[in-house]
């Protein structure tokens, strides 16, 4: 994949994720990743036997796990404490002409 091929994916990704070609593996994972964020007492064993069924070892589970609390955290710490973007970090969407 070229780098104009990742970045559109990428952008695809962020604008929504579920129309955005992944495979059946990545969906899973996005689909854990995003309840885990938006409605985590609602987890159940049930996400981690899908994760599962997607070909996703403990292991893996850990892992994305790991990942997706780590981000949850961090930005519940920048928003708490007002932590602006960085300048050279380009806004999601933004068309340089």
């Amino acid at each position: 994949m070229g780098a104009e091929e990742g970045d559109a994916l990428v952008h695809g990704i962020v604008s929504g994720w579920r129309g955005a070609g992944l495979s059946a593996e990545d969906l899973a994972l996005c689909e854990f990743a995003s309840k885990l964020t938006r409605n985590p007492a609602d987890m159940s064993p049930q996400d981690l036997d899908r994760l599962r069924a997607a070909g996703f070892d403990d292991r893996a589970i850990h892992d994305a796990t790991q990942v997706a609390g780590f981000f949850n955290y961090i930005t519940r710490i920048a928003d708490g404490l007002g932590v602006e973007p960085e300048t050279f970090i380009d806004e999601w969407g933004r068309v340089d002409a």
